[in-house]
Order: C-alpha cells, then structure tokens, then sequence
C-alpha cells in the first residue's frame, strides 16, 4: 500500500524533489540543493543566498534537522546542529539551505491518484501555527483564499504528484507569502499525513478507504468535479510539552485523563489511556482533537469548546495554550503565518492569574474529597455521591488548608456542618458558598455558587497535587504544610550555581569537564529528547565543579546536569 518506492525516494531527498518539481512547472524557493557538503562549500553558498537563511537536512521531517542562521557568524552552529539532528533522526547528515521567508503561511494540498494515470486533490490545509517548526493546529480550508487560488494550489499539487509516477495518499506543502499570496514548493510527505481527518471532515470522504481501495488496484472512488467541500473543520494537536518552558517535551504517567464526547462533528483520535506512561522515547503527541462546523467561526467555538472539556493531570500538556491560541483575536481573525507566536508571545502568555474564587474552588474540591473518603472508609461505598446524586451528608468538618499556586501560597479555613460551607482565603471575609457534587461515576465534578458566581467544573486530586478544570482551562495547586515553605530552599538552583535538564532526555554529550573555565552563552552539553537536540548553555561566567552523569545517561527533568563552583567558597 502507499505509492511506489521511488516516488518515496524522489520526494524524500529534498533536493531531488526540488529539482524535479520547477521541471514539472511547480513554483519552487531558490536556494542550495547540492551533493557538495562541505562546510567551506555551504558557507560560500550561504552568502550568495544571503541571510537569514533556513538549513533543512535532505531527508527530513516533522522540523526535525531544521535550523535558521540569522547571520553569518550563526552559519556553523546552526549547521553542525541541524547536521547532528538529521543525522540521529534519518541517517543522514546531508543538508540543503534556502532562502528563510519571514512569517510565511505553511499550506498543504492533499492529493491521491490511481494506478492508471488519474490524480485529485482534496482541497487545502492551513498548518502555519508552528513552534519548532512543527505544527500544533490545522484547518481546512486554509482562511482567506479565493476560489482560484485554491484550485491553482490544487492544480500545481496534481503536477508534483503525476510527475513522479504517484499512487495513493500524498501531502504537497507549499509556502505562501501572506502579503501578495504567491506560493512555492516546500516538500511532498509521500503517506497519510497526521492531520488528514480534517480533509475528511470537509469532504466527506474517508481517505484511509480511499488508500485500500487504489492498493488493491481500484481507480479513484471520484473525479475531481465529483469532490465538493462543506463546513471548515479544525485539528489540535494535544502534546505532553510545557509551552511556558519554551514548548519543551514532557513525559510521564496520564494519571487522569477524561476526553471530549465523540460524536459526528467531534473525532478524539489517541492511542493512550488513563495509567500510561508517556515516554521520553516517542513523540510526545498524546491525541489529536479533530471538529467540524458549518463555518469557521461555528468550528472554531466548538474547538474552544471541546478543549475545555479535555482533562489530563500527572504531566504538562499544551491544552491551556491551544484554548488561549484559539481565543485569541489574531487568530479568531485567521491572521496567520508561521511567525505567530512568536508575535503574539505576550498575549499568548499572559502572567496567570489565581483568583480568590478558584482557590475557594479547589477548597471545596478538598472538602467534596474529603466528605467521599470518610463516607467510603465507613460505608464500604467507594463512590456515595454517585448513588445518591447532590447528597450532603450530615458530616461535620473543620479543616486549615495551605494551597499553592503560581508560587503563592493561600492560607484558607473550612466550616462544613453537612448544610452549610464556609470558606475563608487569608484570613479575609467568611464566605458562605452552596456547592454540590454533580454525578459523574467515576470523576470529582462539583456545582458551586461562589460570590453569585455559578460554575461547574471538575477536579482530580492525587496526593498533594489538585487540578481544576475550568472551562479557561486547567489550574494546578499543590497541597503543603507551613514547613515547607521555609524549609525547601534550593541553594544550588537559587543562585544560579547549576544547570538543569528542562526536560526528561538522554545526556548525549557532555561538551566540559570540572575545572574548565566558561563563558556566559558557551554550550555545556545535549540533551535529546523525543529525537530533538537541546544545548544547554551556561548562565553565567562560571567554573565547572562536577557533572552530574556520564554520556548516554537517561536524565530527569530538573536533574543537575551541572554545577559550578560556588564563588563565595571559591573566594574563601
């Protein structure tokens, strides 16, 4: 099944699909495709593109062995990086170099064709919301296009793919500029792309069948007048990744994870369940959210809407920033471009906010918690909410409660006699709160009316750790004792006297050993992580004191990767 194996190796090697795509009359970028990779070579060919200038690896994918050079004197790190990375990735340490269109859209047409000669496209995707040059949310069809634009798009992705001999599903990405519109091949992904449903989902086709069907030697279920487009439809991609930490990839057990409704205008396509580990081996994609509406705005909305019902607590995930990302107004106005977020980095990250009502939210997420342990532990029922829905039982409970959020620690008492909550945030104002516990079998979801404010929301509480899930998203607090807060202080981290893996990885290279000098900036050592290289670079001026593991060693995240010498000791 797929198309032939040399298809797959043209469209593979960058710089023979470039080469055989402004044969086929497909608008290409200029730039570097050579055999010749040696650093003096690309460096001369370098300057003559000019910079910025993006470095690719020949096989390459998925952002992997991609790297920009700003300018000249950043050519040989980013190339020896990308070289590296393509090298671990694919095989292959070949790279090609273009010129680097600024904030382009990235927009990709979805082909098929038959054995005997036929070839459509299925319409076009909008996959320009990138970070690491990977996509994280995908529409279709792409905003803002007239109707001849699509077919042209369209149109140049039949020619890449009748020109080399193609069968089955294909993926022809384009650049477009976002000023004059003007488009130019990027690359051809020869299978079934990760966000093809959303191809399905406008045009009603199922193009897994599709691929079955021409394998087994069928031509083309439908012409291309046969193949009509309704509605606009969304992808997200949900990934185990801190997106306040530079969207660096996470792993770790889904210790709570309930998912959005399926329906026919709502798809959840995930291969983990409550319990699993994510690991730091894979990709850390943990499902893709797929909706579909009767316009973008009415898609949009669901998407909004259908994350919020996303719960995952146990590691990081991206579901907070993809709902602000699809509430943002740029975004709500289809002003996209690969540069997005990075334009948008404030509004896109705003400081977190914690209220007095989610803490008194959390608080009685405790108290709810609480009330089922005590009843469970005298009553054998391991869940009494779920027989009897709304219950309150006659159970008295006094309680002190030290919650952390954002680094702030809030201070709040509980009054519960079985009718009436009180609940006081720092020795402020008693407020009477009426709550109730919601039946969901299984899951904390409470009803309260806090300050003639109403809201149901859910909760996952598994040791200190508490999870609200709002419909703005998700707030973790911690549970903590007064000790804690005096007696936890990291002298290493706080005086900037290590440095630490931001994420679970493998130590790749260690680039020091103790006693060395460092310059502030100087590169200490990798980390991979899910196949993607990370430099960790010195803070400071500082003296190497140990390294804290060998190459090849798997690391955690917040593990010493290096310490350097304390200077007041030193000084002494």
């Amino acid at each position: 099944m797929g198309p032939p194996s040399s298809a797959i190796r043209d469209m593979g090697i960058k710089s023979t699909s470039k080469a055989i795509m402004a044969a086929a009359g497909v608008p290409i970028i200029n730039g570097y495709h050579g055999e010749d990779q040696s650093d003096e070579c690309l460096q001369a060919e370098a300057k003559i593109i000019g910079f910025p200038l993006m470095i690719k690896a020949v096989r390459g994918g998925g952002g992997k062995g991609m790297r920009i050079a700003e300018k000249p004197e950043d050519f040989l790190t980013a190339l020896n990086s990308a070289r590296n990375e393509s090298q671990k990735s694919f095989g292959d340490s070949s790279v090609l170099l273009e010129r680097y269109v600024r904030s382009p859209r990235h927009v990709e047409v979805q082909v098929f064709a038959d054995q005997y000669g036929d070839a459509v496209y299925l319409w076009e995707r909008d996959c320009s919301v990138q970070r690491r040059h990977q996509k994280i949310i995908e529409e279709a069809p792409a905003p803002g296009l007239s109707e001849e634009l699509r077919r042209e798009l369209g149109e140049a992705a039949v020619r890449a793919a009748k020109a080399v001999g193609y069968v089955g599903a294909g993926t022809v990405e384009f650049i477009l500029d976002k000023e004059d519109l003007s488009f130019h091949f990027m690359e051809m992904n020869t299978r079934l792309q990760v966000e093809h449903p959303i191809s399905e989902m406008i045009t009603g086709t199922d193009l897994v069948e599709w691929q079955i069907r021409i394998a087994a030697g069928e031509p083309l279920p439908l012409k291309q007048s046969q193949i009509t487009r309704t509605g606009h439809a969304f992808e997200a991609r949900i990934y185990a990744e801190n997106p306040r930490g530079g969207f660096l990839p996470g792993a770790g057990p889904l210790r709570y994870l309930s998912t959005p409704q399926p329906s026919a205008e709502v798809r959840v396509e995930t291969g983990v369940r409550e319990g699993d580990e994510v690991s730091v081996h894979y990709d850390p994609m943990i499902a893709k959210l797929v909706v579909w509406g009767e316009n973008r705005s009415q898609a949009l909305n669901s998407l909004i809407a259908r994350l919020g019902e996303y719960h995952i607590s146990g590691l990081d995930t991206n579901i907070n920033f993809l709902i602000d990302l699809a509430s943002h107004p740029e975004f709500q106005l289809a002003n996209v471009h690969t540069g997005f977020i990075d334009e948008h980095f404030d509004t896109l990250f705003p400081a977190i906010s914690i209220s007095q009502q989610h803490v008194s939210q959390a608080a009685v997420a405790l108290v709810f918690n609480e009330l089922q342990a005590s009843t469970s532990n005298s009553s054998g029922s391991q869940d009494p909410f779920a027989a009897t829905p709304n219950a309150r039982l006659n159970y008295a409970l006094i309680r002190n409660y030290n919650l952390k959020a954002n680094d702030k620690v809030f201070w709040v008492d509980v009054k519960y006699n079985g009718e009436e909550l009180q609940i006081r945030v720092d020795n402020g104002t008693w407020q009477e709160i009426k709550a109730e516990r919601v039946q969901d079998v299984g899951r904390l979801k409470i009803r309260a009316n806090i300050d003639s404010n109403i809201s149901t929301y859910n909760a996952n509480i598994d040791g200190p750790s508490l999870s609200l899930f709002l419909e703005s998203g998700k707030l973790d607090f911690e549970l903590v004792q007064p000790k804690f807060l005096s007696a936890q202080v990291d002298q290493l981290g706080a005086g900037g006297s290590r440095v630490v893996a931001p994420m679970p990885g493998v130590l790749e290279k260690v680039l020091v050993k103790p006693g060395d000098q460092v310059k502030k900036g100087d590169s200490l050592a990798v980390l991979i992580a899910m196949k993607m290289e990370h430099i960790l670079k010195a803070p400071k001026d500082a003296t190497i004191k140990s390294i804290g593991g060998a190459e090849g060693d798997n690391v955690a995240k917040g593990a010493a990767v290096i310490t350097f010498v304390d200077e007041e000791v030193a000084a002494k």
